[in-house]
C-alpha cells in the first residue's frame, strides 16, 4: 500500500493573480513557478471567499456552513466539535501529524487544532498575527506562538519561523508518513515584511502592494528552501506536496464598486477576498507526487474546490473514511485522466450572524457562474464576469437556482446549534475568552435586506485586532459558553490580555514591544502603539439573565468575581461602564473552577 507523506501549503489572502507562473510580471516566485512546471494545475479550483470558511471546508471535506463557519469573527469560526479533520483520519491511519503557522477554527479546548488531530501544534491565535486573541504585542518579528497550546516565544520572522519548524518536523518523522500543514498568515494584512523583501518592488507598485509581493517573495523563498530539503532527505518523490490559497487576492489589485480592476494584476477576473466573482474564490491548487505518477505539467480544468481536499487525500493514502460522507469528492479519477464530470458546487460570502439566503454566493458548474441567485456568466468566454446572460439563459438560472436550493438543504441544518467554549472541565484549568468570539444580536430583517449582496456589509462589529483593544473600541457582545461541572468559579474581567502586564484604567504612550518604523507602515501604527487609558467605575457580569455587579474603585488587573454556576449551556455577557456612562465589553475574561 502507498503511504506517502503529505505536505499542504496554504498561504492567506494570495490570489490567482499573484504568483509569476499564472502571468504576473511584476511578483517574484521563481520556487512556486517551477513547481507549478511540475504539477497537475486544477484551473477552476474554488474556496470561501474568506480565511476560516475555506480552512473549514479544507480540513473536513464539508462545505463550510455546515460545519458552523461562516464568518472569520463573532464566534462562527469555531469548527464544530463533532467534525472529523483530515488531521483525525491520518493520525487514526499512523500518519503523524502537524500544522505550523494559521489555524483560525477556534483558540480555546476543544478547537484547537492539538484536539482536532494535530499531535504537533505551532500557530498564532485568532485570523492573523496582531489580531486580539493573539500572544499581546506580537507584529511578525521575534514573536510569541502557541505550542501545542503553550506560548513559546521565537526569534526571526514569522513565515520563516513556519517553514523552519515544520522541516524540523518533517527531518524528525523522515522515517514515519506524516501529513505537515504550513499554513502561514502571510500575506495577509498588516504588510509587515523584512524590508529588503518590500524593497526589491519599491517603486513599481504602490507601498502596500510593494510590501505585499515582498511577503510572497519571501513565501516563495522558504518554499524552495522546503523543496530542497525533501530532495537532500530523499523523500521528495514519497510526498504529496500541495500549493493553494486560501481566498481571493487582499492587495494584488485595485478594484472599483463593481469589482472590476482599475490597477494591479488580477489574471483577468472580477472581485477581490470576500467577492461572489471569481477573484474572490478561484485560487492556485497545484500537486505533485512523483511516485504516484503526478510530476509533470498538466491542466485540468473541471469545476472543483477545498471540499475535495480531504476525500482526496484520502483517496491517494489509500486511508478507509469509515463510513463517513463527504460533500466533496476525490479528485485521484481527474488525476488519472479520467473523463469530464458534469458537477455543481456553491461557495459563498455570508459574515453576518446568521446566514441569509443567496447572500455572496455562487454557483459553478465548469462553465457557469449564477452569482447572488440572478446574475448568470459564462466564464468560458467571458471570464472577467461583464456579460450578464440570464435574461438570455433562464433555462439554466432555474438550474442553478434548484442546486443551490438543494446546497442550502444541506448545509443549513444545523445553523440554530450555538457553539459554545467549555469551561470548567478540571479544577484550576483556565479558559481564555476574548471579544473575537463574541456572539452578536442579529441585524434586522430589513437593514439585511437592503445589504444582501453588499460585500462590506457584517452585523458582527467586534473588537477583533489588538489595535481596537488599544483604542479602547466601544462595542460588545456575549460568549456562548457551556459549564462541563457546577462549583464555584472565579471569573476575572479584563481589558487588557493578562501578559500585557497592564490594568484596566491604564492607557500609556509607546509599547513595551519594539517599534520598527522601517517595516510597519505608518498606516499600522494604531495596531502596535500608544493605548488610550479608560476611567472604568462598574463592572458587570451577566450569566443567563442574572447580574452581579462590582464598583472598580482601584485599578488592578481585573475586576473579579466569584460565583457558583451550574452545568449547562450559558451565554455570558461583560459591561464595564466609564465615569461619563460610557458602556463597553471586557474585552478578555479568564474563568477557572476554583471548588466542586
Amino acid at each position: 500500500m502507498n503511504r506517502p507523506n503529505v505536505i499542504l501549503v496554504l498561504t492567506d489572502d494570495q490570489g490567482y493573480g499573484d504568483l509569476g507562473c499564472h502571468g504576473n510580471r511584476i511578483v517574484q516566485t521563481p520556487n512556486i513557478d517551477s513547481f507549478y512546471d511540475e504539477s497537475s494545475r486544477f484551473t477552476n479550483y474554488h474556496v470561501g471567499p474568506t480565511c476560516a470558511p475555506t480552512r473549514a471546508g479544507l480540513f473536513t471535506g464539508h462545505y463550510a456552513n455546515s460545519t458552523g463557519v461562516w464568518h472569520t469573527i463573532g464566534g462562527r469560526s469555531l469548527l464544530r466539535g463533532d467534525e472529523w479533520t483530515i488531521a483525525d483520519a491520518m493520525k487514526s491511519a499512523g500518519w503523524k501529524t502537524a500544522i505550523f503557522g494559521k489555524w483560525h477554527l477556534g483558540d480555546e479546548y476543544p478547537y484547537l487544532p492539538h484536539y482536532r488531530g494535530f499531535e504537533k501544534s505551532l500557530i498564532h491565535k485568532g485570523g492573523g498575527i496582531s489580531q486580539a486573541p493573539d500572544y499581546w504585542g506580537n507584529d511578525y518579528f521575534d514573536d510569541t506562538y502557541y505550542d501545542n497550546g503553550k506560548p513559546v516565544k521565537f526569534s526571526g520572522y514569522c513565515t520563516d519561523v513556519w517553514f523552519d519548524k515544520a522541516i524540523e518536523f518533517i527531518e524528525e518523522n523522515r522515517d514515519n508518513p506524516f501529513l505537515c500543514c504550513i499554513t502561514p498568515n502571510a500575506p495577509h494584512s498588516p504588510y509587515n515584511v523584512p524590508k529588503k523583501y518590500s524593497d526589491m518592488y519599491a517603486g513599481k507598485v504602490p507601498a502596500a502592494r510593494a510590501a505585499f509581493y515582498g511577503m510572497i517573495t519571501n513565501i516563495d523563498e522558504n518554499f524552495g528552501k522546503l523543496r530542497r530539503k525533501l530532495q537532500t532527505l530523499g523523500i521528495e518523490d514519497d510526498t504529496v506536496l500541495i500549493f493553494m490559497t486560501d481566498n481571493g487576492t487582499s492587495c494584488g489589485c485595485s478594484i472599483d464598486d463593481e469589482g472590476f480592476v482599475t490597477d494591479g494584476y488580477n489574471a483577468g477576473m472580477r472581485g477581490v477576498k470576500g467577492w461572489p466573482y471569481e477573484g474572490g474564490h478561484r485560487t492556485p491548487f497545484f500537486i505533485r507526487w512523483a511516485r504516484g505518477g503526478i510530476n509533470k505539467a498538466a491542466d485540468i480544468n473541471n469545476v472543483t474546490g477545498n471540499i475535495d481536499f480531504m476525500p482526496t487525500i484520502l483517496d491517494l493514502c489509500g486511508i478507509d473514511d469509515g463510513g463517513r460522507t463527504f460533500h466533496g469528492k476525490s479528485l485521484v479519477p481527474l488525476l488519472e485522466g479520467g473523463a469530464r464530470q458534469d458537477r455543481v458546487i456553491v461557495t459563498d460570502s455570508q459574515r453576518l450572524v446568521n446566514p441569509v439566503k443567496w447572500r455572496l454566493s455562487s454557483v459553478m458548474t465548469d462553465n457557469y457562474r449564477l452569482i447572488n441567485g440572478s446574475e448568470l456568466y459564462d466564464i468560458s468566454c467571458d471570464p472577467e464576469q461583464r456579460c450578464d446572460i440570464s435574461a438570455q439563459h433562464q433555462d439554466i438560472v432555474n438550474r442553478l437556482r434548484d442546486e443551490y436550493e438543494k446546497w442550502w438543504r444541506l448545509v443549513s441544518g444545523k445553523f440554530e446549534q450555538e457553539i459554545p467554549i467549555p469551561v470548567g472541565a478540571e479544577l484550576g484549568e483556565q479558559t481564555v475568552l476574548c471579544c473575537h468570539d463574541w456572539r452578536f444580536e442579529p441585524a434586522s430583517g430589513e437593514e439585511v435586506a437592503a445589504n444582501l449582496h453588499n460585500w462590506r456589509f457584517d452585523d458582527c462589529d467586534t473588537a477583533w485586532s489588538q489595535g481596537h483593544i488599544r483604542q479602547a473600541k466601544i462595542t460588545n457582545g456575549y460568549w456562548e459558553v457551556y459549564v462541563q461541572k457546577t462549583g464555584i468559579y472565579k471569573i476575572k474581567l479584563c481589558r487588557w490580555p493578562q501578559e500585557s502586564g497592564h490594568s484596566l484604567k491604564e492607557g500609556f504612550e509607546g509599547d513595551d514591544v519594539q517599534w520598527r518604523s522601517d517595516i510597519i507602515a505608518s498606516e499600522d501604527y494604531w495596531l502596535y502603539r500608544d493605548g488610550r487609558a479608560i476611567d472604568i467605575v462598574e463592572a458587570k457580569l451577566i450569566i443567563n439573565g442574572k447580574e452581579y455587579v462590582k464598583d472598580v474603585t482601584e485599578d488592578k488587573m481585573s475586576a473579579d468575581f466569584q460565583l457558583r454556576l451550574s452545568k449547562g449551556p450559558a451565554n455570558l455577557k461583560t459591561i464595564f461602564t466609564l465615569s461619563d456612562n460610557t458602556k463597553l465589553g471586557a474585552y478578555y475574561a479568564y474563568l477557572t473552577r476554583i471548588t466542586e
